[in-house]
């Protein structure tokens, strides 16, 4: 790539990893297309899109790290039942036609986003429950699942893990968002670039402009997401999870 297109990436990446670090997921929605629009094939333009994504989780790290608490029993969870997923549906993604699938995906990311929006309430304080055996199995699962949606599909299933955490354990946005960005970011994300590399081929060269974007863009949305509080960040979710839904029922349907 010459600089120009470099630097055009560095622009897409910052500002779509910016916005997913203060929703909590999304980067996908304008970082994959353009890696497609520049002329990139479907499994590399997924592969390079899901390391670039490493990334975020590594900038938004360093900023929720110095002022968030994280129950680190909490995270080996979601990381011991979301992995599996990850692997599962990044192995299986570049043999099927993934239409169906991401109209379905683009249906339901939607419904979470009005969902949100028509619960003013939800998840505006922490109100921890579920934490009991049959509460952390159900909610296992279906992390699981979500795990292999992360894998397997483009963007916006950040965005599920953190609605998930709000609705079912009783967490605020903003926290749900801070584990979702270094858990999902770091290691979802990393174990399913890990495999579609294996599978596919990643596109080396494009990866400094897209990793710069993200570092930076991961930093700047969780320092905006800790500094305004859980109400800009749930309405950066809505918007986010609305906007991702429906470019992704569009995308199935063209």
């Amino acid at each position: 790539m010459d600089i120009f297109e470099q630097l055009i990436l560095f622009i897409i990446s910052l500002v779509a990893n910016l916005f997913s670090a203060l929703a909590g997921g999304g980067a996908g929605l304008l970082q994959l297309p353009a890696l497609l629009f520049l002329g990139l094939p479907f499994g590399t333009a997924l592969a390079t899109h899901k390391v670039a994504s490493v990334f975020l989780g590594l900038g938004a790290t360093a900023r929720h790290l110095k002022s968030s608490e994280f129950d680190w029993k909490f995270s080996v969870y979601i990381l011991a039942t979301g992995l599996p997923g990850v692997v599962v549906g990044a192995s299986i993604i570049l043999q099927v036609d993934d239409r169906i699938s991401q109209g379905l995906l683009g249906v339901l990311t939607l419904g979470l986003g009005l969902y949100s929006w028509f619960k003013p309430s939800l998840g505006q304080t922490l109100d921890t429950k579920n934490r009991d055996l049959p509460g952390l199995v159900v909610g296992g699962l279906v992390l699981f699942l979500i795990g292999g949606l992360n894998g397997s599909l483009t963007s916006g299933t950040g965005l599920f893990v953190t609605l998930w955490l709000v609705r079912w354990f009783g967490l605020d946005y903003k926290a749900a968002v801070a584990y979702t960005l270094i858990l999902v970011g770091i290691f979802w994300n990393g174990s399913g670039a890990i495999t579609l590399g294996f599978l596919g081929n990643i596109e080396w060269s494009w990866l400094p402009a897209l990793i710069l974007g993200s570092l930076i863009g991961g930093y700047l949305g969780a320092h905006f997401a800790i500094v305004k509080g859980n109400q800009l960040v749930k309405r950066s979710f809505e918007v986010i999870t609305i906007l991702v839904g429906i470019s992704l029922m569009l995308k199935a349907i063209s």
